[in-house]
């Protein structure tokens, strides 16, 4: 059973970092490719804005290139996803899934920038 557990969010100020994790199980981790996602309040999607290739390789959405960096432990069956510069409008609910998506999702982690 897939099972994504996403942590790490919380409130923080506009300038400010948080490192999220997203712990994986029940699917080979090491040869999926891994995406963050996330969900602003009265959103009906979430979207996609960054994924990471088993191989290592990197894309990151326009709206959070070069302050976000995402990375991966196969040997934790882990992706984190570093935020720094945060902005208000990177105030979201944050998931992660597997590429191409598993029906499954997780439960997200609540990130909120505000002074």
């Amino acid at each position: 059973q897939v099972q994504l557990v996403e942590s790490g969010g919380g409130l923080v100020q506009p300038g400010e970092s948080l490192r999220l994790s997203c712990a994986a199980s029940g699917f080979l981790f090491s040869e999926s490719d891994m995406a963050w996602y996330r969900q602003a309040a009265g959103k009906k999607q979430r979207l996609f804005f960054a994924r990471i290739a088993r191989g290592g390789r990197t894309y990151y959405d326009a709206s959070v290139k070069g302050r976000f960096t995402v990375s991966r432990s196969d040997a934790n069956n882990t992706v984190y996803l570093q935020m720094n510069s945060l902005k208000p409008e990177d105030t979201a609910v944050y998931y992660c899934n597997a590429l191409p998506n598993f029906n499954s999702w997780g439960r997200g982690t609540q990130v909120t920038v505000s002074s």
